[in-house]
């Protein structure tokens, strides 16, 4: 059952694809997801896992659609469906074989007030990048030898 967002209450939104060799997904990422969410960080708002076999054939599964989602408790309950079909597919049809992705869109609740109190004064966003973790190490790893 999906809640009701305010958008105007709404934090900023991501999503992310993130790529594992092979088919099978760590114990420790539900966990870690878990506890982002408990703690209000973000709300998962779609997740999906999506797969390439050895032999080319892609699978794609929206969390309730399937039996992993037994690991996922509570999530659902904050899913919009947001990623089609068609959209899985293209992940899944981009992967080399023998990998997969975890697909997911969530909202970054911690930024929820912020967001907020810009759209109240008018502002919007122009621009926003991520910097990739290998760019932040290297810049940490000049700095120290300096």
């Amino acid at each position: 059952m999906a809640i009701t967002i305010d958008p105007q209450a709404i934090g900023p939104v991501d999503v992310a694809c993130i790529g594992f060799v092979g088919d099978t997904f760590h114990g420790e990422i539900v966990p870690a997801l878990k506890e982002l969410v408990d703690s209000e960080v973000v709300r998962i708002i779609d997740l999906a896992f999506v797969a390439k076999a050895a032999d080319g054939e892609t699978t794609a599964l929206e969390i309730s659609d399937s039996d992993i989602a037994a690991a996922f408790v509570g999530f659902d309950d904050d899913q919009h469906d947001l990623l089609s079909e068609e959209d899985l597919q293209l992940i899944a049809d981009g992967l080399e074989p023998a990998t997969a992705a975890l697909v997911i869109v969530w909202e970054n609740r911690w930024a929820a007030r912020f967001a907020g109190a810009i759209r109240n004064a008018n502002g919007f966003l122009i621009s926003q990048d991520r910097i990739p973790h290998q760019t932040v190490v290297q810049a940490i790893e000049a700095l120290e030898s300096n």
